[in-house]
């Protein structure tokens, strides 16, 4: 599927690698409905970007009726969905055991499962619907959707395992869905980041960022985002990629801490 002349659905569109992957998707001639929470970012993103290209709307992604809302509004306003990145996350940290050897509070476990992996479930069952009535290009396709995943459901460092399960729960999903959507004309795919020079990363610090560079095999540095974003493209327009999960790390494997 070309990107050029389609609209994109890319939840965590107002920061990091989803605001880098819709700016690219703009510059190959796509329109973009960018879901977020936060408002500002959003309106930033959209005025840089510009507004003819972009529009920003307020969804929390666990929230069925927000999610319902902007997807009706999208369809009003660009007619039609042909693309859908689920790049809204959150990372959630926590240790099974309290330093008091308390167990830990369940809340915060299933936050991190219900945004990271009920919210990608709840966000691409929705585009899928819409993209279904897509007139099928080349005769074959009618969407695409690309969910993120993270380098640690493969291996979660300690205090993730919220956040490795709800990934690992990403990649688990992307086979049955691309077998099921398959059969209408809908592509799923996964990508999994490993560490990228998002806003997030940048504030860690210089001392920070070098421990995490130490990681990296090759390219020893930070990924771009645009890397990330021009991954997403080749995606979208490789009709024969499906239910594949890509890992884009420099061959990075995370240690225990």
């Amino acid at each position: 599927m070309q990107v050029k002349g389609k609209c994109a659905v890319i939840t965590g569109g107002a920061s990091g690698l989803g605001a880098s992957a819709a700016r690219h998707f703009v510059e190959c001639g796509a329109k973009v409905a960018l879901f977020d929470v936060n408002d500002e970012l959003g309106a930033e993103i959209c005025d840089s970007i510009g507004r003819g290209a972009a529009s920003f709307f307020k969804v929390d992604v666990t929230d069925d009726r927000s999610v319902a809302a902007a997807i009706a509004q999208v369809v009003e306003k660009y007619e039609a969905i042909h693309i859908n990145l689920n790049a809204a996350g959150i990372p959630a940290p926590f240790k099974i055991l309290e330093r008091d050897g308390a167990p830990a509070d369940i809340t915060k476990f299933t936050r991190a499962v219900t945004v990271n992996l009920v919210g990608v479930f709840n966000v691409m069952s929705k585009c899928a619907a819409i993209m279904a009535r897509n007139v099928p290009e080349r005769g074959e396709e009618r969407g695409v959707i690309i969910n993120v995943s993270s380098g640690a459901a493969y291996e979660g460092q300690v205090g993730q395992c919220g956040y490795a399960s709800s990934k690992a729960g990403v990649i688990g999903l992307n086979l049955p869905a691309a077998r099921e959507l398959g059969d209408i004309g809908i592509r799923v795919n996964a990508i999994a980041p490993g560490l990228f020079r998002t806003p997030m990363v940048e504030s860690l610090g210089d001392k920070v960022i070098s421990s995490l560079i130490d990681m990296i095999e090759a390219p020893k540095r930070l990924g771009d985002m645009r890397e990330f974003s021009e991954l997403c493209r080749f995606i979208v327009e490789n009709a024969y990629l499906n239910g594949e999960t890509i890992r884009l790390d420099a061959a990075t494997r995370l240690r225990a801490r």
